[in-house]
């Protein structure tokens, strides 16, 4: 098991955007599962939507594309210190139930394939046995000193 400590160590995101609280299992690489505990504290709470708190499908989609960064700096512990993994795209995103303040969120994300820079990775994402969202996701491992400029094999500073 991985404690919030570990994740601060390894992932750049800090309060309020760090998403994953705890990661259970890693096969580093591979897959991994973690959990985000989701509290009325949440700053996205009071405006989506007042007097039915939801947490945004957009940010269930960052906590599996963060909990996925774990699992590829896990393979590649010294990677952390000098590159970021940027999301670069998303397949077939399903939201199936709301995710509600209490929730426990359960993120398992598994290797779809891997080539160079580029990760495809599954993910789905649970409350207890409920499917509340899934999808395929792309990532890319940058260098800390190009990033931004380049996501997922596209140099963004020759289209300025």
């Amino acid at each position: 098991m991985i404690d919030i400590k570990t994740i601060l160590n390894i992932l750049p995101h800090r309060y309020p955007f760090i998403l994953v609280d705890r990661i259970l299992e890693l096969d580093p690489g591979k897959h991994i599962v973690g959990i985000k505990n989701v509290t009325i504290n949440e700053p996205f709470f009071p405006g989506h939507f007042p007097g039915f708190p939801i947490m945004p499908g957009v940010l269930i989609i960052e906590a599996m594309a963060q909990t996925w960064g774990i699992c590829v700096f896990a393979l590649h512990p010294k990677d952390a210190e000098s590159k970021n993994l940027f999301f670069s795209g998303i397949d077939n995103a399903r939201f199936r139930k709301p995710v509600v303040p209490g929730d426990q969120l359960r993120l398992s994300l598994d290797l779809i394939k891997h080539r160079g820079i580029l990760w495809k990775f599954r993910g789905i994402a649970t409350v207890g046995e409920d499917l509340v969202a899934e999808a395929e996701l792309l990532a890319s491992v940058i260098d800390k000193d190009s990033s931004p400029k380049v996501i997922g094999g596209i140099n963004y500073s020759e289209t300025e």
